[in-house]
């Protein structure tokens, strides 16, 4: 019988999901498949990390419910970590809520601010839970294109006037998913001063916050005057620390919002593992940390200086991304994204991220992922130059 909601009729397949069905298929068939597709780190969790949770595993004391708030060492953890690296004071107590992973807050927040005819502000190419959040909230999501000319920044005098009134949440992601684009400290003062003037939230997405190239260190929108008034800064611990599996990230700044997302969370889970957390605080303190994420940049500036070596080589008009650890690339003339990706699997055994997948104007487009060894990702890239060529 079926009797599914009219909500989980109009979801869409899970973008990454449905990749991961294509790469089992194509390992079924006997393909030496290589996956540049999901972006999911390939070196271990650093080892003292690993060791700390193997001892806070062993403790009766953690084998219970965490408390609702999450544990004050790792709130003050999170703390401590913004002022080393940020120069942002935090209220461990109203100002930073742990959570299950990142990508759950991003969804949730949605709930916390958005009613039934509400509009949340939504980048377009951009992850897409960003908007799915919003649909399962009520609420009607409003593309801001992200487009090359524009260096991958929103164009905040485009969003239609009418929009940005009915708007309850910005979304932003810096250094950004699945461009690579960085956002500079005036773009961000923009985005604040935009917030205030049509009284809604930033919700920014700092994911990537520690990978990025050339020298650069991104910033955290908190550090940006009048940021922690209006914005509410989603952290992972995925991607910095290599440690997608263990679910932990977190939300800070703007008290209000945060104390809104901790209200909603206690209704509907009941935290995080406190072993983990604990791990979180050793990956958060540990002063062997700096020289394990900085070894981690270089790895993956490496790896990207390779990939865009060879797709130059092929033909392709591209700069190094200075975030993140994607390139994001034109297909050639005469494919859709979709159809280029399927295509290379086809001829290649190669796994790419097709840029619709992304939204709307993420067509044209597809995303490679920098989490293969270096070895596989020169054969992935080699594989690559010998199908395509550009006239």
């Amino acid at each position: 019988m079926d009797r599914l909601s009219e909500r989980i009729r109009k979801l869409p397949r899970y973008l990454f999901a449905e990749i991961d069905k294509k790469v089992k298929a194509a390992r079924q068939k006997g393909v030496d498949v290589i996956s540049l597709g999901i972006g999911d780190p390939d070196s271990p969790t650093p080892d003292f990390i690993v060791k700390r949770m193997q001892e806070e595993v062993a403790r009766a004391v953690n084998h219970n419910y965490p408390p609702d708030e999450g544990l004050a060492e790792f709130r003050e953890a999170v703390a401590a970590y913004y002022r080393r690296r940020h120069g942002v004071d935090l209220d461990p107590q109203r100002e930073v809520v742990p959570l299950i992973g990142s990508k759950e807050g991003i969804a949730h927040i949605a709930f916390c601010f958005t009613d039934p005819g509400d509009v949340n502000l939504v980048p377009d190419p951009g992850y897409p839970v960003y908007s799915i959040g919003t649909l399962f909230a009520g609420g009607m999501p409003q593309l801001m294109p992200l487009l090359r000319e524009n260096a991958f920044l929103p164009n905040l005098d485009n969003i239609p006037v009418e929009s940005a009134r009915l708007a309850k949440l910005m979304f932003l992601n810096y250094p950004n998913n699945p461009t690579g684009a960085v956002a500079s400290r005036q773009f961000f003062a923009e985005a604040v001063d935009f917030a205030r003037q049509y009284n809604l939230i930033i919700c920014h997405d700092a994911a990537y916050s520690e990978i990025a190239f050339d020298d650069y260190r991104p910033i955290s929108f908190l550090e940006v005057e009048g940021g922690k008034d209006v914005a509410i800064e989603f952290g992972s611990l995925s991607k910095t620390f290599n440690m997608t599996g263990w679910r932990l990230g977190y939300a800070v700044g703007n008290s209000m919002a945060v104390e809104a997302l901790y209200r909603f969370k206690t209704n509907i889970d009941s935290g995080v593992f406190k072993a983990i957390q604990y791990a979180g605080v050793e990956a958060l303190t540990n002063p062997r940390m700096e020289p394990f994420v900085s070894g981690l940049r270089d790895l993956y500036q490496r790896r990207r200086d390779i990939a865009v070596q060879a797709l130059q080589e092929a033909g392709w008009q591209i700069e190094p991304p200075r975030g993140t650890f994607y390139l994001w690339a034109p297909v050639p003339d005469g494919y859709t994204s979709a159809g280029f990706v399927g295509y290379i699997l086809e001829q290649t055994g190669v796994v790419l991220t097709p840029g619709r997948g992304f939204g709307k104007y993420g067509e044209g487009y597809f995303r490679i992922a920098l989490t293969v060894g270096e070895e596989r990702l020169q054969e992935a890239m080699e594989r690559i130059k010998n199908a395509v060529r550009f006239s």
